[in-house]
This record gives C-alpha cells, sequence and structure tokens, in this order.
C-alpha cells in the first residue's frame, strides 16, 4: 500500500488559503462591523494546536512548539471567529511546554489587556500536557473578572478531522460572551468549558481527555449559545491576593511522588538543590527527611495521587506541620504554593491561602 504523501510548508499555508476562501465566501452572506463586536485577543503560545506533521493521519508524530504553524496562521484559518467578536493576536511565545518566565509574562501581559475598558476578554492557546497548570497559574495572578479562556488541541493542525480549530472558536466565543465574567480562568476542549482549578487531563490520546473528577464542568459551548450552570465560590483572578506584576521568578517547588517502598531520597536531593517546598504526592517512605526538611524552612504539602478528593486537615497533619491541598492535585499544588512562599513561609498562613484558592 502506498505512504501518504508528505505535507509541505507550502502545502500547509495552500491549505489555508483554500479552507480561508470557502469561508470567506460563506460569510459574505452576514457582515457584521469589528466595531460593533466584542473585542478579543489570543494570547498563543505553541502546543498542538500550532502541531503540524508529515503526514495528514499522523495525530501523534509531530512537532508542536509553534515553529511551523504560527498563531496567525490558525487564525487566518478561522474567518467564522470574525462574526463573533473583534479578534486581534498576541505571538506570546512558540513552545511545547511554559515555563515561569512565560508564566509571569502571560499573566501580565492579559491582565493589561483585560484592564482596557474596551476589551471584552482573552484567549489563550497552549499545550495540552501542563494547560492546567498554566490555567491554575494565571487562575490565581490575572487581575480581571472578564473571561479567559485557555484552550488547546488533542490533534496537530495538520491532521485528518483537527479538534483545535472548532476549539479555538468556541474559546472566542465564551471570551467574547458577558456571561462568562467571573469565572475565573476557563479550560476549552471538545464543547466543555472547566474551570481551571478544577479540570485535568486525563488521557493521553482522546478528545475528551480534560475532565473535573469532583465537581464536572462549569458549562458548555453548544451551537446555539454558551450554556453556563454554575458559579465559583473559592478565589480566583480579581479576588486573588497575588500580584505578580513586578516578579521575574519564583521559589522553587518540587515533587516527591509517593509509592511502595518509596525512600527519602527525593525529598533530601530537592532540598540540596534548593527547593523552598515540596509537594508530597501521597505517602511514601519521606519520614525523617521531612522533619530534617522543615529544619531547614523547607515548606510541605501534602496532595494526593489519585486524581480526585480532598486531602483532610487533621491532628496528625497538624503535628506533622504538613500543609493539606484541599482537592488540587500536585501540580496545581506546586503553582499555589510557589505564589504562596513569594508572600510568607508561615504553615498557618499557607495553610488559609491553600483552604481559600
Amino acid at each position: 500500500m502506498d505512504r501518504p504523501k508528505k505535507i509541505s510548508g507550502s502545502q500547509i499555508c495552500a491549505g489555508l488559503v483554500l479552507t480561508t476562501a470557502v469561508a470567506l465566501c460563506s460569510l459574505t452572506l452576514t457582515t457584521v462591523r469589528a466595531d460593533n463586536l466584542p473585542k478579543v485577543r489570543v494570547f498563543s503560545t505553541g502546543g498542538t494546536i500550532q502541531g503540524a506533521g508529515p503526514f495528514r493521519n499522523e495525530v501523534a508524530n509531530y512537532k508542536g512548539d509553534g515553529s511551523l504553524v504560527t498563531g496567525k496562521m490558525i487564525l487566518d484559518d478561522l474567518p467564522e471567529a470574525k462574526k463573533v467578536a473583534d479578534v486581534s493576536l498576541e505571538e506570546t511565545a512558540a513552545v511545547a511546554s511554559a515555563n515561569t518566565k512565560i508564566l509571569i509574562e502571560l499573566a501580565n501581559h492579559i491582565s493589561d489587556w483585560l484592564q482596557r475598558p474596551d476589551t471584552s476578554g482573552a484567549v489563550v492557546t497552549h499545550g495540552t500536557a501542563t494547560m492546567e497548570e498554566t490555567a491554575y497559574f494565571l487562575n490565581l495572578t490575572v487581575r480581571s473578572d472578564k473571561p479567559v479562556v485557555v484552550v488547546g488541541a488533542m490533534r496537530p493542525f495538520t491532521a485528518i478531522s483537527r479538534d483545535g480549530p472548532l476549539n479555538l472558536y468556541n474559546a472566542i466565543r465564551v471570551a467574547a460572551d458577558s456571561e462568562a465574567r467571573d469565572l475565573g480562568v476557563m479550560v476549552l476542549l471538545n464543547d466543555e468549558i472547566h474551570a481551571s482549578r478544577d479540570v485535568t487531563k486525563t488521557n493521553t490520546e482522546r478528545v475528551s481527555t480534560f475532565v473535573s473528577r469532583d465537581l464536572g464542568p462549569l458549562g458548555f459551548a453548544d451551537s446555539d449559545r454558551i450554556v453556563l450552570y454554575r458559579k465559583l465560590l473559592y478565589r480566583h483572578t480579581h479576588k486573588s491576593e497575588f500580584d505578580v506584576s513586578k516578579m521575574t521568578d519564583l521559589p522553587k517547588v518540587d515533587i516527591a511522588y509517593g509509592y511502595q517502598e518509596g525512600g527519602r531520597e527525593a525529598v533530601d536531593a530537592f532540598i540540596a538543590g534548593g527547593a523552598k517546598g515540596i509537594v508530597l504526592d501521597d505517602g511514601g517512605g519521606f519520614g525523617g527527611a521531612i522533619a530534617d526538611g522543615k529544619a531547614k524552612g523547607v515548606v510541605f504539602v501534602q496532595s494526593d495521587r489519585k486524581g480526585s478528593g480532598r486531602v483532610m486537615e487533621s491532628a496528625r497533619s497538624a503535628e506533622r506541620g504538613v500543609v493539606t491541598a484541599d482537592n488540587l492535585n500536585a501540580q496545581k499544588a506546586r503553582e499555589l504554593l510557589r505564589l504562596a512562599l513569594s508572600k510568607t513561609s508561615d504553615i498557618k498562613e499557607i495553610q488559609r491561602i491553600f483552604d481559600e484558592y
């Protein structure tokens, strides 16, 4: 059987031109002035949504750092978005996964955009592997009640039946919707709108990968309208006490994974490497390492590896001097602990922060 023909860079561009031309023809039936539409800015950072592979039937072998498919290209391929919003673009980064520098820059640029009185919302394109961490970090640091939607894709831009364009279109719809205000930073894939604090990636390949296990989605981006079903009671965005506008870095926090017969070596190594905080992902043989770390001023947070349910405060946790993470998974507990440590190292105060966020 013949191998499918390879996709070239010029073919990617040609495909964009063709799909854009067809879509623009359909849009001529309904013309809406951009100055009457909500202003939404897309902040692109790379990831699978900007991924390019050598063949159309390749959904795993692709480059997802945004170097081949730019933020401008994915927006040019989506003229339908011009019917729902006045869309602008900031190509913030082109990476497979964000780092601290990008996170802080992103939070500040989004805040600056949303603080303008004429803007309605923001969308962030992102790789799905660490999407929930970036979204939760933004949930803690963006200073606005306007909608922020983090969006990605499970199939690259060049693939058959790619999911990125519809995800991006729906994310722009949500960001432009005034009913989505004060819902913190959201994650949108597969027509589902999730709160960034609650959602996690559960499958390596399927388009239904993002799930809010304990609480379910906030709502859905259906074809007739955006449907929202619940509000948030915990602190986020404009109610947050964290301000990264003057920051360039954050305290080092690591995660130690608990398992049968696990020893203290990982915790000792993290402390030796300069960790100011360590998230314990379930139990393990950490024992004396925790006491030694606490004596050196290291703050420990107890999370859990099961993926749902709370880690509750107890007499035992208080005796150990370990902060409990509620139902935050380890990767999100790490983001919150980094921000908490930028303000204080007091255990009671950090527990208060985990209880409120």
